[in-house]
């Protein structure tokens, strides 16, 4: 008797999303993510520029005396990413960014006293592109311990600056911003024992709960969703 062939059916490596966005706070691995699941699913990558900010590095020394130019530079780099946003839907290009252009708001109602934020927003007003939103959004969480530790670990100069302080108020900030957050469904992921960078296994874990969520917001822990 012939035996029938088996038939395995491969992974579909097929971008789930034309437009993804991976966000949460400093340390907790949003471009690594990116860069792999871009990797997967054969999707371009938009990053976050940070050290194109010439007051960045002054922002981690002194908070309160560059929170408004550092703003505002980030406000003129996310206009003009908004428009690669744009291009690449226009074009029907897959594309996965490691920020939100959304996201400006979060830092900048953190870090500036209430007469510049008012001039803040006014100025980022006359200068904001509109950029079309993510169609998913994966919310990587780190207790702030855990954010220090790896900040620490990577040693970039201008990070080593951050005071603990400020890591907990951005974690806070970023958990309100989320909780409120329904333009698009939202994936938050407990990243603290979750290593896709270095651990094949758990890239494809996060990639079927990206593939397969079908609800607005859930909840990924290594081991379980809620």
């Amino acid at each position: 008797m012939n035996a029938t062939p088996l038939t395995v059916t491969a992974p579909d490596f097929r971008a789930p999303f034309q437009y993804l966005a991976i966000e949460g706070p400093i340390g907790v691995g949003k471009t690594s993510l990116a860069r792999r699941l871009a990797e997967r699913w054969s999707m371009s990558t938009l990053f976050e520029q940070p050290q194109d900010n010439p007051f960045l590095e002054r922002f981690y020394r002194d908070t309160a005396r560059y929170a408004l130019p550092v703003q505002l530079h980030f406000a003129l780099q996310r206009a003009q990413q908004a428009q690669e946003v744009a291009t690449a839907q226009i074009q029907r290009t897959p594309l996965v960014a490691d920020f939100m252009t959304q996201k400006n708001d979060i830092f900048a109602r953190l870090t500036l006293q209430d007469d510049e934020w008012q001039l803040y927003r006014a100025l980022a007003a006359r200068i904001d592109t509109p950029a079309p939103a993510p169609d998913f959004v994966v919310y990587l969480q780190a207790s702030p311990e855990v954010l220090f530790t790896r900040i620490q670990k990577r040693a970039i100069p201008m990070e080593l600056h951050i005071s603990d302080a400020y890591l907990r108020a951005l974690c806070d900030a970023y958990n309100e911003f989320f909780y409120h957050y329904d333009s698009t469904p939202v994936l938050t992921v407990n990243a603290e024992h979750l290593n896709p960078l270095e651990s094949d296994a758990d890239l494809a874990l996060l990639a079927e709960r990206i593939e397969t969520m079908r609800g607005r917001k859930e909840f990924f822990v290594k081991g379980t969703a809620l």
